[in-house]
């Protein structure tokens, strides 16, 4: 029986694994090998990674956890869990089931990337949905945000910290409020409600985006506000509840409602960077080896 299982193995995953290997814990870590920011070239707001590309910071961690004979890392889906006895039954694609003492959730979200025409080969180069992660990179230039209603009105005022050009693509009616165009209008945000057709560029470059009912608009960058979806049915699976943005509701050090049950990382918050995901599973594990270790005493 393994003291935890992780399931994923991003930045959260990986560093809890790497503080409880730390800790002679006995670990199993599962992933299915596809990351939320596996299209990005770079990351950032990471001290000492800013600009490493996602994959290569993955290859980095799982090098430095060898040293950890305690800590398992296989490529593999897992595809049910169940809480019984206070133990938790991981089964894993394979059809294999293991037990652990505690299972730490780290799978992350996937993000809702709008179907547009165009708009996979310029994925991760020049539309983004992070700001934070990206806006630096193509800040002062001129900026679309694809989005409508609420979500669409917040991320347009959000990037006014890096761009005074910028064009609100609704795809159709746009759900504002006449208080929310007037407020976009006084911060020189155009709203534009025609049906967007195609989005056009070379080597991952935006170039224009082209419309039903007029002409082309030249942007340099699209940030999408559309939604995501957690990667995994896990944690609701054993009960946790969404939040409207459809993360899982944690608590201090990142518990849930079920004891044993943590969930960590982009699945669990709304800031969601990859320096936070990774400070989230260093936390948890703090949690899980005190948990542990109280039970062990006699």
């Amino acid at each position: 029986m393994y003291d935890v299982v992780i399931v994923g193995a991003g930045p959260a995953g990986l560093n809890a694994a790497l503080v409880l290997g730390r800790c002679s814990r006995k670990v199993l870590v599962c992933d299915n090998g596809h990351p939320r920011n596996e299209a990005s070239h770079a990351m950032h707001g990471y001290l000492t990674r800013d600009g490493m590309p996602p994959l290569e910071f993955l290859r980095l961690a799982r090098e430095e956890l060898k040293p950890y004979t305690t800590v398992t890392l296989r490529d593999v889906t897992v595809v049910d869990a169940r809480c019984e006895n206070n133990r938790f039954l991981t089964t894993l694609e394979t059809g294999e089931t293991v037990e652990s003492r505690k299972l730490l959730i780290a799978t992350g979200v996937r993000d809702k990337v709008p179907r547009i025409e165009g708009i996979d080969e310029l994925y991760g180069r020049s539309v983004f949905h992070c700001p934070y992660c990206d806006g630096w990179e193509v800040r002062d230039e001129p900026f679309a945000v694809y989005g409508k209603g609420e979500k669409g009105y917040g991320l347009s005022l959000e990037l006014t910290a890096w761009s005074s050009d910028i064009l609100l693509c609704t795809d159709g009616p746009s759900e504002l409020t006449e208080p929310q165009i007037e407020r976009l209008s006084r911060n020189g945000i155009v709203v534009e409600e025609e049906r967007v057709v195609r989005l056009e560029g070379t080597d991952g470059v935006l170039h224009r985006i082209v419309f039903e009912g007029r002409d082309p608009d030249a942007r340099r960058a699209l940030f999408f506000t559309t939604g995501q979806h957690q990667q995994s049915a896990l944690a609701t699976a054993l009960g946790c509840e969404l939040n409207d943005k459809g993360t899982v509701h944690t608590g201090k050090y990142e518990t849930t409602h079920l004891r044993g049950l943590f969930v960590v990382g982009d699945a669990s918050h709304a800031v969601q960077w990859v320096v936070i995901a990774a400070a989230e599973g260093a936390e948890a594990a703090f949690a899980i080896n005190t948990d542990l270790i109280k039970e062990n005493l006699k």
